[in-house]
């Protein structure tokens, strides 16, 4: 690059690939190293405070005493020499990996004693379609050849799909025991981008709110039929006063709005809350759980980053990854918590379909009828905050929803945005 009398001498006598190779490095350094270390110190403050937030939040006062593993094997137990207590009907949402497959690996081992002949729809993306086969056909259908396992294709970020499938089961079905939602992932993009669908929603919000609270409202008469039970996976009791922040920007679109996963996290938290709280107060026959699953490996936090070799891919594969590894729940006792969850009396439901719960039953929100549930399955109803976040949003957030489901519908009609 330079004439080698231009060179300090200690330099110049070193071989032209050393040189080089000084030179990859600092230019490693610039492109990876050097933002990293800028942006290190505050994102780990974004990280302890989370994981302070947590915490803070499982460990409150009002919390009711922990469900133990014993209690949770017990009540599993109950499913297999009771086989009425399971869902006759169940439809997952997000259960091709994760939260909702070990869920659902869970209610069919507890089906296998039995052989009982429950029936199950799970929403699957075209992607997904040929490892979802494969995972039913070795691994669920050994267990219980008499479960009817149905796979509905459909990608349910767009809420014309969602309109579609649900409007799909109601043709088959006259009753629903169990919505298991958990499809979403956290939006890593940095600040820098935003990935929208067709209807123009932002995707992780999309699967963690408004697709959710759709797929309520559209199957609501086959949850009353059943009188069943709707669990969405997310945050349940991490509520907090400042989740929402500008109730005139629910969908995070403001320049400076902050969007990054943390904050959006925490919006959808609440909104979720919120809204299932409405849905709860409009139907008291149906039982509503808001839950948390605590440290989870499920790879989620990968799904949404943008580069998976920028610096801060390289903070979630070196710290973010190792210490969920380490202090996460396994995935089978989360399946075996979900699967209490979803058949416990311990929440109400009706005495001759839920295992019964012998002790003090737990407690649901005072607005609403919601039980918020921690990765320990109990009841934290965060009155202090939500109370707060109802005054100041509740009523902004269910008309913004019902806004952009008429809105989506309106698009839906014309046929524009959505795909073929």
């Amino acid at each position: 690059m330079f004439p080698e009398q231009m060179l300090p001498s200690w330099l110049a006598a070193y071989p032209h690939h050393v040189r080089r190779r000084r030179r990859q490095r600092q230019t490693t350094y610039k492109r990876f190293l050097q933002p990293a270390i800028t942006n290190l110190i505050p994102l780990s403050f974004k990280f302890l405070s989370f994981f302070s937030l947590l915490s803070s939040s499982s460990s409150s006062k009002k919390s009711f005493k922990m469900v133990s593993h014993t209690q949770i094997l017990s009540t599993l137990s109950h499913l297999t020499s009771s086989p009425s207590k399971l869902p006759r009907v169940s439809l997952f949402i997000g259960a091709t990996n994760g939260i909702g497959k070990t869920t659902l690996k869970a209610l069919i081992t507890a089906s296998a004693p039995s052989q009982s002949p429950i029936r199950i729809y799970l929403t699957c993306r075209s992607s997904s379609l040929q490892t979802t086969q494969t995972f039913i056909s070795s691994e669920l259908k050994p267990l219980n050849p008499k479960a009817e396992i149905i796979i509905l294709q459909g990608e349910i970020s767009l809420l014309s799909e969602v309109r579609r499938i649900s409007a799909s089961i109601s043709s088959k079905e006259t009753g629903i025991d169990l919505l298991f939602l958990t499809a979403g992932y956290a939006p890593f993009g940095g600040g820098k981008t935003r990935k929208e669908t067709g209807e123009g929603l932002e995707v992780a919000q999309s699967l963690e709110y408004y697709s959710r609270i759709l797929f309520i409202r559209e199957l609501l008469p086959l949850l009353k039929q059943y009188k069943g039970r709707v669990i969405s996976v997310l945050g349940g009791g991490l509520e907090k006063p400042f989740s929402i922040s500008d109730v005139n920007d629910l969908e995070l679109r403001e320049k400076g709005s902050g969007f990054l996963g943390y904050k959006a996290q925490t919006q959808y938290v609440a909104m979720n809350t919120l809204g299932m709280e409405v849905l709860a107060r409009e139907n008291r026959d149906i039982t509503f759980l808001h839950s948390w699953p605590g440290i989870v490996s499920t790879g989620n936090v990968w799904r949404g980053l943008d580069d998976r070799r920028s610096w801060l891919g390289w903070f979630i594969w070196l710290v973010v990854e190792p210490l969920i590894k380490f202090f996460g729940t396994s995935e089978e006792d989360c399946g075996q918590r979900f699967l209490f969850q979803c058949c416990s009396g311990l929440y109400g439901g009706e005495e001759e379909r839920v295992v019964e719960w012998e002790g003090e039953k737990g407690k649901s929100t005072e607005g609403g009828g919601l039980f918020l549930v921690n990765y320990k399955c109990q009841c934290t109803p965060n009155e202090n905050n939500l109370k707060v976040l109802r005054e100041k949003a509740q009523e902004k957030v269910w008309e913004h929803t019902l806004e952009v489901f008429q809105r989506t519908e309106e698009v839906q009609a014309t046929g524009d945005g959505t795909p073929s």
